[in-house]
């Protein structure tokens, strides 16, 4: 009785093994990665809290810090907009200051400095060991290994299913495999018969389709260049409008990622490509919007920052103020997205399925490489935004959870199953590296805003490094205290008479690995080529074995009469041979 709910489960199926819910399985890869993200963001919380959380609440804040209150000039609107209340809470930077935790190696500003520290180093090494192992299998089972189609039609059913929705489930992802293997090998033959007139035709359309793709870069980047600088007039009007306002930014970011992606996926199928290469080049040109969307933004909010028109603001909580926007209304797009628009839509199609809006629209598809970037982009976010707003881990885990379950919904209720099926063999690659973009994106944006702040002679006055105290400082008096060959240790590491020995150790490294990898693959390619041997071997041998039983069956047809005469001289022999004699 267990196992047809597993089995359900598996292939995509609810309780009531409705098919109408087959986009799941579409899916599947998207929760995982979404899975991997929010364990991801759950260590992230916990060096928070044990870094910096922790310390602050158990050791206290200064004395002139003024007690957590809700009340004067705050409302509902800071929760949306990262103001009053919420910006002098520990969500953001300006929240931490030094406590009576304050001895010399150990205190609020080195302990902060650790955690953020320990979140990127840590992230970096997960998201280049998940790169570097998905990367190693890709290589292995991608291009190098074909999968016979026998193997496909024969040995690709699972006998395990029983429910008999999950069976037709199982049938369809089976004809879409084959559907796209033979999709590609179509194309491959159509492509080795195109003649060179009609190939100069293609390359010139591709290069005029290429040119659009860039205007419309250009066009969104502008547009989010005008949202900022808009965003940053003062309203004294409605809360409604000022609200708006506040949100401009992070709206064009999201209008532009939401619309243009789209409009590449329909620009790559007039390029004449493959099923396969028409989703890569949509997810590269896809994943340029997304990153240098937020990279512009990022550059354009940097003089904002600056406290020149109120000295008093911490300009720390300004610049994460703006991440935790981008993360709220990306919630809240999704949100929105899902029940304002796609559920109508869905009754919609449902109440009225032959009216000429419902047939110009068409079904809603859940297209899982678009759902990949969203992640990528709200992780880049909360990687960039987690130093000048700690909570962003937390944040960001909560509403994982919650866009999980939401975007569950719309592929239960609102979309239907995708007519062409996307690979995923390769996707997980592709995450882990646009992971990795991202973060080194966080990375360089972060080690930028410290230098700034480090050359601006108004050094900020409010968290941790108050009163003089910068990141590149604050651990003078700590290595002061050391004892003496700690600290000549500590600043020959720090100095550049070190970075000689250490290129040399890494170029060792480096060699070793290549040098590894090189074997590696000549075994491999050994392997495959006694592989193929191998099974040379075998269809010479059962050949030979055919061509012997034919020899030993030949014999036997040609003459029927001896082998029916054979037992006579058992039953008469002394007849048989008088007979003999006599003739």
């Amino acid at each position: 009785m267990e196992a047809e709910p597993k089995h359900k489960q598996e292939e995509g199926l609810g309780p009531n093994g409705r098919s109408s819910i087959r986009p799941v399985a579409m899916a599947a890869h998207a929760p995982r990665h979404r899975r991997y993200l929010v364990y991801l963001n759950i260590l992230h919380c916990a060096l928070v809290g044990g870094f910096i959380l922790g310390p602050t609440a158990f050791y206290g804040r200064s004395n002139s810090s003024r007690p957590l209150r809700f009340g004067g000039n705050d409302s509902v609107l800071d929760f949306f907009l990262g103001s009053g209340y919420l910006d002098r809470s520990p969500v953001f930077f300006g929240f931490y200051t030094r406590g009576s935790l304050n001895l010399q190696c150990l205190n609020t500003p080195l302990l902060y400095l650790a955690g953020m520290f320990l979140i990127l180093i840590l992230s970096l090494i997960m998201v280049v060991r998940r790169t570097t192992v998905g990367y190693k299998h890709t290589w292995m089972l991608g291009k190098r290994y074909s999968t016979n189609v026998s193997y496909k039609i024969f040995s690709g059913w699972d006998f395990t299913i029983q429910d008999p929705s999950a069976a037709i489930l199982k049938q369809s992802f089976i004809r879409n495999d084959l559907k796209l293997f033979l999709e590609e090998e179509s194309f491959s033959l159509r492509k080795a018969r195109r003649t060179v007139g009609q190939a100069v035709r293609l390359y010139l359309l591709r290069f005029v389709l290429n040119l659009l793709v860039l205007l419309l870069l250009a066009g969104a980047f502008c547009l989010i260049n005008y949202a900022a600088k808009t965003s940053q007039k003062e309203s004294g009007g409605y809360w409604l409008f000022s609200l708006v306002l506040q949100y401009l930014p992070p709206i064009a970011i999201t209008f532009v990622n939401l619309v243009l992606p789209h409009i590449f996926r329909t620009i790559s199928s007039f390029e004449d490509y493959s099923f396969t290469m028409q989703v890569n080049a949509t997810l590269v040109r896809s994943v340029f919007l997304k990153l240098a969307s937020l990279g512009i933004y990022l550059y354009l909010i940097f003089p904002t920052t600056e406290p020149h028109q109120n000295p008093f603001r911490c300009r720390e909580n300004v610049f994460g103020r703006e991440m935790y926007k981008l993360c709220i209304f990306n919630f809240l797009a999704t949100l929105c997205s899902t029940f304002l628009l796609n559920y109508p839509w869905k009754l919609l199609q449902e109440k009225y399925p032959s009216s000429l809006l419902v047939r110009l629209l068409g079904k809603q598809r859940f297209l899982i490489p678009f759902k990949v970037l969203d992640l990528v982009y709200s992780q880049t976010v909360s990687w960039v935004g987690v130093y000048y707003c700690p909570l962003l881990p937390l944040i960001g885990t909560v509403t994982l959870m919650a866009t999980f379950y939401i975007q569950k919904f719309t592929v239960l209720r609102c979309c239907v199953a995708e007519r062409r099926m996307f690979r995923g063999s390769s996707s997980s690659v592709l995450f882990h590296f646009m992971l990795l973009v991202g973060l080194i994106m966080a990375a360089i944006t972060l080690g930028f805003n410290l230098h700034q702040q480090e050359a601006t002679p108004d050094k900020s006055s409010c968290g941790p490094f108050g009163n003089g105290a910068t990141v590149f400082n604050v651990t003078g008096v700590c290595m002061n205290s050391l004892p003496s060959p700690a600290q000549t240790t500590l600043r020959y590491l720090t100095s550049e008479a070190f970075a000689l020995p250490l290129l040399l150790a890494e170029i060792i490294i480096l060699t070793s690995y290549v040098s590894r990898g090189q074997a590696n693959q000549k075994a491999i390619e050994r392997l495959k080529d006694m592989l193929v041997m191998s099974s040379s071997d075998k269809r010479f041998l059962v050949k030979q074995h055919a061509t012997v039983l034919r020899r030993q069956r030949k014999p036997q047809r040609g003459c029927p009469t001896a082998i029916e005469e054979d037992p006579a001289p058992e039953t008469s022999p002394p007849t048989h041979t008088l007979f003999t004699h006599t003739t």
